[in-house]
């Protein structure tokens, strides 16, 4: 009995961790997955400790059910944080890293800035946090994806 109760919940997670966000641990994992699946590349510049409207777009779209498994086909997601808390703080490495995608791509420190990347890392356009549902944030991503 307890081996059926075991495989019912390694099938259970298997399935919901199917469905989670595929954020990349760096940028340089995201494009060369980009450039191998032929995905666009979303890249998310944060402060997840202290931006409220980060959080809220973390919450309402990053977090929900639609856009995830839209993402897992559909999208490469990077996302560039910059935390303000000392328990919060990032490796030296992946703060250097974040610091060049900030130079490259968001030079006046919007937060939050979400850039859609085609695989060649041209900029295909800018948005921010919008009061969507979802599925209407996944359309607004992809009209910048011709």
């Amino acid at each position: 009995m307890k081996i059926k109760y075991c495989t019912f919940f390694v099938l259970v997670f298997s399935a919901l961790n199917g469905f989670s966000q595929e954020w990349k641990d760096s940028y340089t994992t995201a494009l060369s997955c980009a450039k191998d699946q032929n995905k666009p590349i979303i890249l998310v510049f944060s402060g997840s400790d202290w931006c409220a409207p980060c959080i809220k777009l973390d919450k309402e779209i990053w977090q929900s059910e639609i856009f995830n498994s839209y993402a897992h086909e559909n999208y490469i997601l990077y996302r560039a944080d910059f935390p303000r808390k000392k328990s919060n703080k990032l490796a030296k490495e992946l703060e250097t890293q974040n610091k060049s995608l900030a130079a490259l791509y968001n030079p006046n420190g919007h937060f939050p800035l979400v850039v859609v990347l085609n695989k060649d890392e041209k900029v295909l356009g800018k948005t921010g946090y919008k009061k969507l549902a979802p599925n209407k944030y996944v359309s607004h991503l992809n009209s910048f994806i011709k």
